[in-house]
């Protein structure tokens, strides 16, 4: 008689996965899940035994927020959790986790990401940007006090959220709920004039020209504030974030 136990086994993948690392949550005293989005299977969650060896320190050393990583990982259909095994650091980010500056925007950037993603499904656009934001973090020199407003506007993009710039006219008001522009507020949320022509200068902002826009300290902050409530009423799963404070007391 067929063992029916075996046949009913679920049947284990293998895949050789590239992945960021977005957080990782202490799930017990012997186990943390550690959030990764990958290349291939987008968002997944890994088990990740803890310990004070020295392989599980390195091991938590490859594991920071925004870590570039290989691995190969062990999937069983049906379970939410898998398991990784030769895992290796694919780019050191030696400027990110020195610089306490660069820090406090990854710090940011894993928070949101955290919060946006949440599909488990291959988005080679969203993974390539995130991969190459990375990678300009690292290695930027100037301008870095527009990254994390870079960063986010353009985010809303390839998540479907970008606002509809080619709606602009000069002295139109915008509709944070539609995402356009108009000539007019007929209730509900907008920005006036002077405040929606930003967002038509942010939507000219790239990694390469950031160093060109100038803010002060509160203008600055008062632009994450105005594109964080733009997300918050376009993703619902956004929330509360803490890094933001952390980012408005550093630049002047």
């Amino acid at each position: 008689m067929p063992n029916l136990r075996h046949q009913l086994r679920p049947t284990l993948m293998y895949d050789k996965l590239n992945g960021i690392v977005l957080n990782t949550v202490k799930y017990s005293d012997r186990t943390s899940i550690v959030h990764v989005y990958t290349d291939v299977h987008g968002l997944m969650s890994f088990a990740v035994p803890q310990g004070h060896t020295r392989g599980a320190r390195m091991r938590n050393s490859m594991l920071l927020p925004l870590s570039l990583i290989e691995m190969e990982a062990r999937i069983t259909p049906g379970r939410e959790l898998a398991t990784m095994h030769d895992m290796r650091r694919t780019v050191p980010l030696m400027s990110i986790y020195c610089d306490p500056v660069k820090n406090a925007i990854a710090m940011f950037m894993s928070e949101v990401l955290t919060h946006v993603i949440q599909e488990h499904e291959h988005n080679a656009q969203l993974y390539t940007y995130i991969y190459n934001s990375i990678h300009v973090l690292e290695n930027a020199e100037r301008g870095i006090a527009n990254f994390h407003i870079c960063f986010l506007f353009h985010l809303g993009a390839l998540l479907g959220i970008q606002p509809d710039v080619d709606s602009y006219r000069d002295g139109y008001w915008f509709n944070m709920a539609e995402g356009t522009f108009m000539p007019g507020a007929r209730g509900g949320r907008y920005l006036r004039p002077e405040q929606a022509r930003l967002i038509v200068l942010l939507s000219r902002m790239r990694y390469g020209n950031m160093h060109l826009f100038r803010f002060n300290r509160d203008q600055r902050n008062q632009v994450l504030d105005t594109i964080l409530d733009y997300f918050k009423l376009h993703q619902s799963t956004l929330g509360t974030l803490r890094s933001p404070d952390v980012l408005k007391q550093l630049f002047i």
